[in-house]
C-alpha cells in the first residue's frame, strides 16, 4: 500500500526544488523514476524535456495551495506564474508515483480569470 503522506511529500518537494528552488535537475535526479511519462499534448515525455520546460521559464513560480492523495495518484492545486506580474495559471496536476519516485503527469490549465460570474475564488 502505498504512504500517502510520503507521496505527497515527494511530488510537492519535487515541484517546489524544480520551480522555485530554481534546480530542475536535482528535483529530477531525487523524485523522478527510471521513466518520466507525459500526457501534456504540449511537452515531450522524459526527465530531460521537464528540465528543459523549468529552464525555459526562468522566472517561473508553483504556489501549492492543495494536495490530495489516492493510492499511487497525488493531485496538487496550485496557481503557477511564469512572471511576476504574470495573473497566474490556475494548474490541477496529477502525478503517478511507483517506488515512491514520480513516473507520470498530466494536468489541466486555466488562466487566471480577471473576472468571476460568482463570487467563489479559485482557490
Amino acid at each position: 500500500m502505498a504512504d500517502l503522506e510520503e507521496n505527497k511529500r515527494t511530488v510537492v518537494e519535487f515541484y517546489e526544488l524544480a520551480f522555485n528552488g530554481k534546480q530542475p535537475e536535482q528535483a529530477v535526479e531525487k523524485y523522478v523514476g527510471s521513466e518520466y511519462i507525459q500526457h501534456n499534448p504540449q511537452a515531450p515525455d522524459g526527465a530531460e524535456a521537464f528540465i528543459g520546460f523549468v529552464k525555459a521559464f526562468p522566472e517561473a513560480n508553483v504556489d501549492i495551495r492543495r494536495v490530495v492523495a489516492e493510492g499511487d495518484i497525488v493531485v496538487t492545486h496550485s496557481l503557477l506564474k511564469f512572471a511576476p506580474d504574470d495573473r497566474g495559471t490556475v494548474a490541477v496536476d496529477l502525478f503517478r508515483l511507483e517506488g515512491g519516485k514520480v513516473v507520470e503527469h498530466w494536468d489541466v490549465l486555466q488562466p487566471f480569470p480577471e473576472e468571476s460570474a460568482n463570487p467563489h475564488p479559485m482557490f
